[in-house]
């Protein structure tokens, strides 16, 4: 802790001396950074916020490979400092549904490179937790080096290892900006200018960021967590308390800290049957629970540390713990323990709270510069499972332009400030979906699950029509996009022997039309809804040189041609995929995906371009039409007086038109690998867009065609999605996209790409393919190779017209060669698989390209 007074200066202020905050302070200073400033409202290290009332515990295996490597990295850090207690972590099962869920967490440990998961017996389980009940339990999942870490040692070791200076008992009362850049942290112990700030306050984050102008969707949400009185069965486990705060400064109930502090002395468990988890405290039990509703806290209301109590630790609530107020939870809190954990019952507690944490609307963290605020950083939403993961991902790209942890570069596509839709800033909006991560964080939540709540919020022009034509609506950033269409329900009998059942969890939401759409297409012509795709349009003398500079691609193309790239960070790896359409001598639209793409790439976009080139994400200003199949070319030339043979309208190529009395913008590209354009008009052409098309080309049988169909259609073609086959994960070369890569040019990327191609691409794209089963493999399902995993799904599905189950995945290139046999385990089942060529459809491009 600094003794000095507070400067009027710092290169990077952070705002918020919690676990999020120490880290970044701590990994910003290990690379090099030798002015930073820690401000926060509390005294340190116990500051009022969670960090030191939450109870540490680290469960590291999750569906998501980001959350699952920033775990386990922080367990290693903390591990090292010496404030880390590895005793191993036990999920218990109290259900065949969460039997299936354990062996899916096994699955996802194997994938992302978690040591040693395994499945427990019962007697298994009780051997390591001698109370619980073992009548109660099928089974459970054991995770050796999950464990706990002390949070007041931890935040100690931070503020004394770092060479940041801290500040406490110092309130930020605004934060200044101008010109779209950070300038000043004001706080009510003097100004601090900075050329960069970082805001790392989570329960504060909504005000933190309403002081610069931003609508950031962080709930908190109050949790609650007690500890028992000391059990017989516990005697002589005794620890000493109070050694944790001594001589510290601590607001309100300093017992809430000193519990929280001591460590475990076996492993911690989880209940997620009945949203519970528990843990030692020297000689009595701690006993978490999200079993009851959620208890959703105004962000506008967070408090201050009073006389009496931190600001985010709230009255305990008695019927949240002896009643049944979760939605989707027979049991209360303490019905469920009593059987679990019988010693338990009917004791007394030392220690209750209401403590405070937060949520995202999607559950994810929220880190990044924000694009509003160029300077303006965000570390929310991350607990001290996986903060010291975070704190280095975030140092690393503010000092080197590249998100990565030692184990490699990472993918920011689900943690970006800047993924969230306009409407996400209500507040409305964000607590109530906020509410309902809080509600399902130990729900087994099926494959393509959607919510109920805040529907219809964005929809395409045209939606009345699908809504006519049955579309199954999935949410995807705000928009309503079909998945399906009931009005193809016909095809299935025409296609059922080239669609077989998806039975199990594979097969959960999932509709046998897909694969009819997906038939249909190859054989006819569909239409399909892109409108939540998006243009950016690119105007002004130095539009070109810009472009180049942004693009790893030789964009120095002629006007009417369009050209596929990637867009790079100074790592060389992939930010975008991008098509680039040239519509004149100084203008062009550059298009990409939908969801957070507008925001992400957008905004990086905007931020890079000079003043002489005019950007203009287009993010609901065109709607865009997918016409799609052998018979689209006829289709398109009964609207249209414009030429669209092959010789006049190529391949990747462009032109203005109009379809019947609408003005669009035609590309010749194709995202399933037939024949087509992507057709964009301005939003309120859409509907007359639509019906011209629809009622042209009744005889032709047009079909409306859904999300479903394009994604095993993409696959089988072998096309990449950003996000899901490329990401900031990889570069284009072992992406396989070398062909988007003109290394003759000038671009961000280039140096680091460059070293890539020196020292060899030891890992590379696979497609693989099933060898006797046509079921759908999921994603982050691990890829074995001789007994040992060296790769895991990114994207799989069936290919209907290929007839055999596709998976995606990177392995290193020793076992990359088509003809190479491996495994895939999905769903407690292995299955063999083999390496194949891709594409494995159209591979000499003739349906695409006629």
């Amino acid at each position: 802790m600094s003794t000095e007074s507070l400067p009027s200066r710092a290169e990077t202020v952070i705002i918020g001396a919690g676990a999020v905050g120490c880290s970044i302070a701590y990994h910003l200073t290990e690379l090099g950074a030798d002015d930073v400033a820690v401000v926060d409202q509390g005294p340190l290290p116990v500051t009022g916020g969670s960090s030191t009332h939450a109870p540490g515990i680290v469960f590291q295996t999750s569906p998501s490979k980001i959350q699952t490597k920033t775990a386990h990295y922080t367990s290693r850090l903390l591990k090292d400092a010496g404030v880390y207690t590895e005793v191993g972590g036990i999920e218990v099962a109290r259900s065949e549904e969460r039997m299936d869920f354990l062996r899916r967490r096994v699955e996802w440990a194997t994938s992302y490179g978690l040591p040693e998961p395994q499945l427990l017996e019962p007697e298994e389980v009780t051997e390591r937790l001698p109370l619980v009940d073992e009548d109660e339990i099928l089974g459970g999942y054991y995770s050796p080096t999950d464990g706990q870490v002390a949070g007041t040692d931890a935040l100690q070791w931070y503020i004394e290892t770092s060479s940041a200076r801290f500040f406490g008992d110092t309130e930020v009362t605004d934060i200044e900006t101008g010109g779209g850049e950070i300038q000043a942290v004001v706080t009510d112990n003097g100004r601090i200018e900075c050329d960069r700030c970082v805001l790392a306050t989570n329960n504060w984050a909504y005000q933190t960021g309403q002081m610069a102008g931003l609508d950031l969707p962080i709930t908190p949400v109050e949790h609650q967590y007690v500890v028992t009185e000391p059990l017989e069965e516990l005697r002589g486990n005794e620890d000493a308390i109070g050694d944790a705060t001594a001589g510290l400064e601590v607001p309100g109930d300093s017992q809430i800290t000193e519990f929280m502090a001591q460590p475990p002395d076996r492993p911690v468990g989880r209940d997620q049957d009945n949203s519970l988890y528990f843990r030692t405290h020297g000689d009595g039990y701690g006993l978490g629970s999200y079993n009851h509703e959620p208890l959703v806290v105004d962000p506008d209301e967070m408090g201050k540390n009073d006389e009496d109590s931190q600001a985010s630790v709230h009255s305990f609530t008695e019927k949240h713990w002896t009643k049944a107020t979760h939605p989707n939870r027979e049991k209360s809190p303490q019905q469920a323990l009593d059987e679990l954990l019988p010693a338990t019952e009917s004791k007394d507690f030392r220690v209750t709270e209401n403590g405070i944490f937060v949520y995202t609307p999607d559950g994810m963290p929220v880190l990044g510069e924000t694009a509003a605020v160029d300077g303006l950083w965000t570390g929310l939403a991350i607990w001290w499972t996986h903060s010291g993961g975070y704190g280095k991902i975030l140092a690393e790209w503010m000092e080197n332009g590249a998100p990565r942890l030692p184990s490699g570069p990472v993918d920011t596509s689900g943690i970006h400030v800047n993924r969230f839709e306009p409407h996400a800033g209500s507040k409305d909006y964000f607590t109530d979906r906020g509410g309902k991560q809080y509600e399902q964080v130990y729900s087994i939540v099926e494959p393509r699950w959607q919510p109920d709540d805040h529907r219809g919020l964005r929809v395409s022009p045209f939606y009345g029509q699908q809504q006519e034509l049955g579309a199954e609506f999935y949410q995807s950033g705000g928009w309503e996009t079909p998945q399906w269409y009931e009005f193809n329900a016909d095809l299935v009998e025409k296609y059922e022997e080239q669609i077989p059942e998806q039975d199990g969890w594979q097969g959960v939401n999932r509709s046998s039309i897909e694969g009819a759409e997906h038939l249909h297409t190859r054989e006819n012509v569909s239409m399909f809804d892109m409108t939540t795709f998006s243009s950016i349009m690119m105007e002004g003398d130095d539009a070109g040189e810009f472009l180049q500079r942004i693009c790893s691609n030789d964009m120095d193309i002629d006007v009417g041609k369009v050209r596929y790239t990637t867009m790079l960070n100074e790592g060389g790896t992939i930010i975008a995929d991008l098509t680039v359409a040239r519509l004149d001598e100084d203008e062009y639209m550059v298009t990409t995906g939908g969801g957070n793409s507008p925001g992400i790439h957008g905004s990086w976009i905007e931020d890079h371009a000079p003043d002489t080139v005019s950007v203009a994400v287009e993010e609901s200003a065109k709607c865009t039409v997918g016409l799609w199949g052998p018979k689209s070319r006829l289709l398109l030339q009964r609207v249209t007086d414009a030429d669209v043979s092959n010789d006049e309208f190529p391949y990747f190529s462009c032109k203005r038109l109009y379809v019947g009395d609408v003005p669009v913008i035609a590309l010749r590209v194709s995202y399933v690998g037939e024949l087509g354009w992507e057709l964009w008009a301005p939003s309120e052409y859409g509907q007359k867009l639509w019906n011209t098309l629809w009622e042209t080309g009744q005889d032709l049988d047009v079909r409306p065609m859904g999300g479903g169909a394009l994604e095993s259609m993409r696959l089988e073609k072998g096309f990449r999605l950003w996000g899901t086959d490329v990401d900031t994960d990889v570069d284009p070369f072992a992406a396989g996209l070398p062909f988007a890569v003109d290394l003759d040019t000038e671009f961000i990327g280039k140096e680091a790409l460059v070293e890539v191609k020196e020292a060899g691409i030891d890992t590379e794209v696979a497609c693989l393919t099933l060898d006797d089963s046509t079921d759908a493999m999921l994603s982050g399902r691990p890829v074995l190779a001789d007994g040992e995993a060296v790769g895991y799904v990114q994207a799989g599905d069936y290919g209907y017209s290929v007839g055999e189950s596709i998976a995606y995945t990177y392995l290193p290139s020793e076992y990359a060669e088509a003809g190479t046999s491996v495994q895939i385990q999905c769903e407690g089942e292995t299955y063999d698989a083999t390496v194949r060529d891709e594409p494995l459809f159209d591979p000499g491009r003739d349906k695409i390209i006629r």
